[in-house]
């Protein structure tokens, strides 16, 4: 049985995982999703995992939700089981992680591309959120997050019109970090989460991350206050000693897993 996510950890604490669908563009299903969501659940207790880079296998990262399950919604023949995890789960993982778009990225594939941590987009990659070309609206807090991202008129211009662009204009829109040519992408943002493994302290990138998700819903000055307290939390971890006596000693940091 062919496997719907490949995952290889090399030996700098980089996950790859690899959507393995490549005759459908990577098309969304319930089995692909479980399986994915398993993988990040592991490699968030997998001390060796520092950093996660999702890509897509052949010529698409996710062409959104496969065509036959669609179908048999639209039938009223859908008889799968989704997972009970949301499709925000990523958010949740308190590792980095860095999605790699090669190709195809459209409706639930962008939805998964833009609930990772930093994107990396092939500058020819083809980008779409497609709903409203297929009687559908904005997924999966897309409309939530989309405004936050590129703001809400840039928002509603790829959402309202469902038009296809490039990997090169989603970066110039602010979907994408930074967009690259296709055959040096996996490159590039491996290479990324390879610094991040190497130089940034896991504790401290969860402790980030968990800020940036959740500090949307709230104010200022409760960010600032909350902040405050995990600053002070900071200071009693061995990787704040580390952090400053690895700058002293000019040396790479050996920052304990998580």
């Amino acid at each position: 049985m062919v496997d719907l996510v490949l995952s290889a950890l090399d030996d700098e604490g980089v996950l790859t995982l690899t959507f393995n669908r490549p005759d459908t563009l990577n098309a969304w299903t319930d089995a692909m999703g479980r399986r994915y969501f398993d993988l990040l659940a592991e490699a968030e207790k997998n001390p060796d995992v520092r950093a996660v880079v999702v890509t897509g296998a052949g010529k698409g990262f996710c062409s959104g939700a496969d065509f036959k399950t669609l179908n048999a919604i639209q039938s009223g023949s859908y008889d799968g089981v989704p997972d009970p995890r949301p499709n925000t789960f990523p958010t949740t993982i308190r590792k980095p992680i860095v999605a790699a778009v090669n190709g195809a990225c459209a409706g639930l594939g962008m939805v998964h591309a833009l609930v990772c941590d930093i994107v990396f987009t092939a500058a020819e990659a083809k980008w779409t959120t497609a709903f409203p070309r297929r009687g559908l609206i904005a997924e999966y807090g897309l409309s939530w997050v989309l405004p936050r991202i590129m703001g809400q008129q840039r928002a509603m211009d790829v959402l309202l019109s469902g038009r296809v662009f490039t990997g090169q204009e989603a970066f110039e829109l602010g979907l994408a970090n930074c967009a690259v040519p296709g055959g040096t992408l996996l490159e590039e943002a491996t290479g990324y989460a390879r610094e991040l493994a190497a130089y940034s302290s896991p504790a401290s990138m969860a402790v980030i991350k968990r800020q940036v998700w959740h500090d949307w819903d709230t104010t200022l000055e409760e960010s600032a206050k909350a902040a405050t307290q995990e600053m002070l939390a900071s200071f009693g971890r061995p990787d704040f000693a580390e952090g400053v006596a690895s700058f002293l000693e000019r040396r790479p940091p050996n920052f304990p897993p998580l």
